[in-house]
């Protein structure tokens, strides 16, 4: 198995590792706190050990072709359309959502995947807070681009495109984060 270790690197900084390549990092703007202390909002990424689920990309900023090598996950297309529930009184939280269904925009509060900046041009979908998906405890626990003054997330994990895009190449279907 492999495993993406997130932690503090003791310079200031975070890093992200996998095998023996290290990349710096950005965490939650109040950094890692434990799991069991997670709540929607706070701004923190939870410790723990998480599954990867799907990669998402904008086609119009990612050639699909050049990450095609990795074949174990499923890769989705993020368009003008794509949300992410972050309201926890809905069904859908911590679900990937359609912005505008039969010409209704969506009802409850939601991140819009498609941005101005290039943080969610290729993002890789964790597992945490799924199966079940408990209100409150956090959604959107992304690994994806960093913003360009390098600043915390709101509770992901960060680095830059090009980094992201060689760790996408490298994980394979038994790939795991692990956060402390």
């Amino acid at each position: 198995m492999n495993v993406l270790e997130v932690k503090n690197n003791n310079k200031g900084s975070y890093e992200i590792t996998l095998g023996n390549k290290a990349y710096i990092c950005q965490v939650g703007f109040n950094g890692i706190i434990d799991n069991n202390k997670k709540i929607e909002g706070d701004r923190s990424t939870p410790a723990g050990l998480w599954g990867l689920k799907n990669i998402y990309y904008r086609p119009d900023k990612v050639n699909l072709s050049k990450l095609i090598s990795n074949n174990f996950f499923c890769f989705k297309k993020i368009t003008k359309n794509c949300g992410w529930c972050n309201d926890y009184k809905s069904i859908d939280y911590n679900n990937h959502i359609k912005i505008i269904t039969n010409g209704n925009l969506y009802s409850h509060s939601h991140e819009k995947l498609w941005r101005e900046d290039d943080v969610y041009d290729i993002f890789i979908e964790t597992d945490f807070n799924n199966e079940p998906t408990i209100p409150k405890k956090g959604s959107a626990i992304f690994i994806h681009c960093s913003f360009r003054d390098l600043r915390p997330t709101s509770g992901c994990v960060a680095l830059s495109k090009q980094n992201l895009i060689h760790l996408v190449k490298s994980i394979t279907d038994d790939t795991q984060i692990k956060i402390i």
